[in-house]
């Protein structure tokens, strides 16, 4: 099954060109049809997958760069460990953005229940500095 550059961008949530410049970099295979147009296969939706999963980890274009090209070297221990390497780097990274991001949800979510709590009318608004008074001034 060969996929349109459409039907690429379309199916990981990203632009067209986004996708050209992944393959214009080496990232990303794709071939060209009778039109000279770049179409995909599956090699190339599992290796836009794993270029998803290490840009949410935060990895830079570079770096993908870097494990990209050893994945396409001959197997060898030490081409191994380099890539194990690399995936637990952006594994602790991506665990950092997620304690970050709860950490963010958390906070959220306690503003959330105070403007449930004045809305209710069992909190006086402190979040307006127009409203604050010696009695209701904010202690965080």
């Amino acid at each position: 099954m060969y996929y349109t550059i459409k039907q690429m961008a379309e199916m990981f949530g990203v632009t067209e060109h986004t996708l050209r410049f992944y393959t214009d970099k080496g990232l990303l295979p794709c071939a060209r049809d009778g039109g000279n147009r770049r179409v995909f296969n599956e090699e190339s939706v599992n290796w836009m997958q794993g270029i998803q999963c290490l840009k949410g980890c935060g990895a830079s274009i570079q770096d993908i760069q870097a494990y990209c090209r050893l994945c396409l070297l001959e197997e060898s221990e030490e081409n191994l460990r380099t890539r194990y390497a690399i995936i637990l780097k952006q594994r602790e990274a991506a665990y950092h953005r997620l304690a970050e991001a709860q950490a963010t949800a958390r906070y959220m979510d306690d503003k959330a229940a105070h403007y449930e709590a004045i809305l209710a009318g069992l909190a006086p608004d402190d979040t307006n500095p127009r409203n604050w008074t010696a009695e209701n001034r904010p202690q965080h």
